[in-house]
């Protein structure tokens, strides 16, 4: 008597042969996840120690740290960090995230400030002056370099808290803006105090620190005081990157990176000479006060981004 088939040694039996016939591509692979699209970062090609077309700058840096979180890459979107900056890059759609802006700026949603920087007083090592204070009395006379907007002074911390005290005709402005056509237009203040055409500056933070090793000379840097001068006139800002407003979900994961990449931008800051002070996602630089060599209404990486 034929011996009844088991339908269960029948069941394996179809389902091995039917592997065997089955073409290559029927049969099941395991893809690797697909991999997130570039982070779209708009950003200056002409804006050091922050950013160049070469990647050299130190938000370029942080902005690598951040794709490197979100495990994928940058796709640059450059347009000069002038007026009408926000809007023709963010608010245009053009790209997606803004690194180095400052923490208050109503024009982006800011993610959580990552660091806070100080404008300082910039002077050659040798002429001693040691200043320190918005109010110190020699500032009435000496020549006063600083960075401004527009057609007057009247646009930037420095040159409102000058004005205020009556120091005006002593000053000396250099456009933060420049010569585009040349490298990083807003270092011509800082060689301005090298050559010795004007005794002391008042800069941003990240510019003297930068700029001041280049120059080949001893240049020191001393945070201004008061860093708040008056009720609404402050002199260090908490920085932070922006995204468009109501994108929350990009903001969040932002957030995020930066805070696992902690280290290694404090590290990235350091190493260009950002001086770092107590404040909003504040990361003290080991330096003391002698510095050696975003950001408000009137922004330290002037002028606003509107």
């Amino acid at each position: 008597m034929a011996r009844r088939p088991d339908a269960r040694g029948l069941t394996a039996a179809l389902v091995l042969c039917a592997l065997a016939v089955a073409p290559p591509a029927a049969r099941a692979t395991a893809r690797p996840p697909a991999r997130p699209p570039a982070l779209r970062v708009c950003s200056d090609p002409n804006n050091l120690p922050f950013s160049n077309r070469k990647g050299e700058g130190f938000e370029n840096r942080i902005a690598e740290l951040i794709a490197g979180e979100l495990h994928t890459t940058v796709r640059y979107y450059w347009w000069p960090q002038r007026r009408g900056f926000i809007r023709n890059t963010l608010g245009a759609g053009r790209c997606d995230l803004v690194v180095g802006i400052p923490a208050s700026d109503g024009q982006v949603l800011a993610t959580r400030p990552y660091y806070t920087s100080t404008y300082v007083f910039l002077s050659r090592r040798s002429s001693e002056l040691g200043i320190r204070s918005l109010d110190d009395p020699r500032l009435r006379h000496l020549r006063i370099g600083l960075h401004f907007i527009g057609d007057d002074y009247h646009n930037t911390p420095a040159a409102a808290a000058l004005a205020r005290r009556g120091v005006v005709r002593n000053l000396v402005g250099y456009s933060i803006y420049g010569d585009y056509s040349r490298p990083n237009p807003p270092a011509r203040l800082i060689d301005a105090v090298a050559r010795g055409d004007v005794d002391v500056a008042i800069v941003w933070g990240p510019f003297a620190g930068y700029f001041s090793p280049r120059t080949g000379l001893p240049l020191v840097s001393t945070p201004v005081t008061p860093a708040l001068d008056g009720p609404a006139l402050p002199f260090t800002f908490a920085i932070a990157a922006g995204v468009r407003r109501g994108d929350t979900a990009l903001q969040a994961r932002v957030d995020r990176a930066l805070e696992s990449a902690r280290p290694q931008i404090r590290a990235v800051l350091e190493r260009y000479g950002v001086p770092l002070v107590a404040g909003p996602g504040a990361m003290r630089s080991s330096g003391a006060s002698d510095l050696a060599g975003v950001k408000p209404a009137s922004t330290p990486k002037e002028p606003p981004c509107d």
